[in-house]
């Protein structure tokens, strides 16, 4: 019964990276919809903590990480995917094509990662590990290929902030495993300090084109950001660093531009070619090389 329990365990870490995998490509290809659409980054990003704080609120009590100094508990909730985090992508998406997002700010995390990790924690990831980030890099670099070289010279800039933003995302990775944080805890941490202090900002100080907008724009990116990203996947990612570390969950988090590209096919008319094919091939490949290290 224990293996047994063990076991399930185990592979309950590797079913959230994949959950992590799927929310977080629908919020790439939704996002850049929504960038291209009526709404600004800070309207989609307002919506998100609306839903999320609605959500999560009632829980503050229950599931705050008093264990944690306030400083840490701050730091979780700026560098984590709260607004700071998803204003660097709505910015980058702003004028870049999601292929860039899914390259530098998916592509990257393992690489940083596996840095702060090794500054931090003094976590070593050795040749086989080294291989299979390569691999991951190298195949979402496939997948954002023809993306890259069609993006022309404003699609650049949005490089700094999507590396920005995957640097966010692997100290808070980092950090997850570093303050043993748990689902709960980190999905309050995330959510309710974010949106009390960037919704009064917003609604008082911030430009809006929400009154542009349909009310189904409106509600659909409210939900799904708030749902989404806002709390799936905020519990998912901190169950997968949790169960196999945050190099492992930066594996999965990288392997999104694979499936973001596929998703990107019927939802935003996109074309895969053979490219493309081959740098979801070589993701997958990186990532079960990356597992296999286990």
């Amino acid at each position: 019964m224990t293996c047994e329990r063990l076991s399930m365990s185990g592979w309950s870490g590797y079913f959230a990276g994949v959950g992590t995998i799927c929310i977080w490509s629908g919020f790439i290809v939704f996002s850049r919809m929504g960038m291209v659409g009526h709404l600004n980054a800070y309207d989609i990003t307002a919506m998100r903590f609306v839903v999320s704080f609605l959500i999560t609120a009632p829980f503050v009590f229950a599931y705050w990480p008093r264990h944690l100094p306030l400083y840490k508990s701050l730091t979780i909730a700026a560098c984590g995917p709260g607004a700071i985090y998803s204003m660097l992508m709505f910015t980058g998406l702003k004028t870049s094509p999601a292929a860039y997002a899914g390259v530098f700010a998916n592509g990257t995390i393992p690489i940083f990662t596996a840095i702060i990790a090794l500054c931090l924690m003094g976590t070593k990831l050795g040749p086989r590990g080294i291989l299979a980030i390569a691999i991951i890099f190298a195949g979402g670099f496939a997948v954002g290929y023809n993306g890259l070289m069609t993006g022309g010279s404003e699609a650049i800039r949005g490089i700094f902030f999507f590396l920005s933003a995957s640097f966010l995302l692997a100290t808070y990775f980092v950090c997850l495993q570093l303050w043993k944080l748990t689902p709960k805890q980190a999905m309050i941490v995330v959510n309710v300090p974010t949106a009390m202090a960037f919704l009064p900002i917003w609604y008082f100080f911030l430009p809006s084109t929400m009154n542009t907008a349909s009310l189904q724009e409106i509600v659909c990116h409210g939900l799904f950001q708030g749902i989404g990203p806002g709390v799936l996947a905020v519990l998912l990612m901190a169950y997968t660093v949790q169960k196999l570390g945050p190099t492992v969950n930066a594996g999965f988090a990288a392997s999104v531009p694979a499936v973001a590209a596929m998703v990107a096919v019927p939802v935003l008319g996109e074309q895969l070619g053979l490219i493309d094919w081959i740098g979801m091939v070589a993701v997958t490949v990186g990532l079960l090389l990356l597992l296999w290290r286990r």
